[in-house]
């Protein structure tokens, strides 16, 4: 059964690698003077390959690694993975087929390297993601007008990037169809996200700026409904300059205490 149906990933594709296999002990880079075969020295996956080579003759490998899991040792052999996940995205492979054994492959790096990283690939994919969008907003805390108005220009942004980037369409496109990838996303990013803007508007209700009488995540949807609508009902919609400060002074109106 595939991902895409709502199955568990089978050994061979997305299981842990089995105990004591030679192939998943190490990265699969290639011995002696032909390491980094797999992918040219100027590539990504050349570079992930030599450099996981050259730390496993260096004293770097699972004996000095840190306890913890998912702890990335090496930005490049991170890149050379992302860069191989999309790679194969833009290839036109769906995601429920993607397996982590041939984005490794593809990488020119061993399942291991991986699974040091990610506990499987929704959590790569999620990474990967969050990767290529603009990252999260530094709230400036003068008002909750301004707060706001940082929410909804990042949220602005994101849509942008949606429409601009390759990686943002493949996954996105297919996200709903993929359960597993989609509550990840949505345990690791929508809700911590969501919950920012919830703050926000708590903040605003107890500093008197936005009536006490409402209920929290009612304003909060309120808030984000026209961005959401425009970027993913209506794709198709401008998201242009100035459009948060827009929609939160128009929102504002029917939310300040009455006199």
């Amino acid at each position: 059964m595939s991902l895409q149906d709502g199955g568990s990933p089978t050994p061979h594709d997305d299981g842990r690698p089995p105990a004591g296999s030679p192939a998943e002990e190490g990265p699969a880079t290639p011995a002696g003077p032909t390491a980094g075969a797999a992918g040219g020295a100027g590539t990504p996956a050349g570079r992930a390959a030599s450099e996981v080579a050259s730390g496993a003759g260096s004293g770097s490998g699972p004996a000095s690694a840190p306890a913890r899991r998912g702890r990335p040792r090496s930005e490049a052999v991170e890149q050379a993975i992302f860069d191989a996940a999309a790679g194969l995205l833009d290839e036109g492979v769906p995601l429920a087929d993607l397996s982590v054994e041939r984005i490794a492959r593809t990488a020119g790096v061993g399942k291991a390297t991986i699974y040091r990283r990610w506990a499987g690939k929704e959590e790569l994919f999620v990474d990967l993601v969050r990767s290529v969008e603009p990252p999260d907003p530094v709230l400036p805390g003068t008002s909750v007008r301004d707060d706001l108005v940082a929410l909804l220009e990042s949220l602005r942004q994101r849509g942008l990037a949606k429409r601009s980037s390759a990686v943002l369409h493949h996954v996105f496109s297919q996200m709903q169809g993929y359960p597993k990838l989609w509550d990840a996303y949505h345990h690791t990013v929508i809700e911590p996200r969501r919950r920012i803007g919830l703050d926000a508007v708590r903040r605003g209700m107890e500093r008197g700026e936005i009536r006490a009488d409402l209920d929290v995540e009612f304003v909060n949807d309120l808030l984000t409904g026209p961005l959401l609508l425009r970027t993913v009902i209506r794709p198709g919609a401008t998201l242009e300059p100035g459009l948060a400060e827009r929609v939160v002074d128009a929102v504002m109106e029917g939310l300040r205490p009455r006199a």
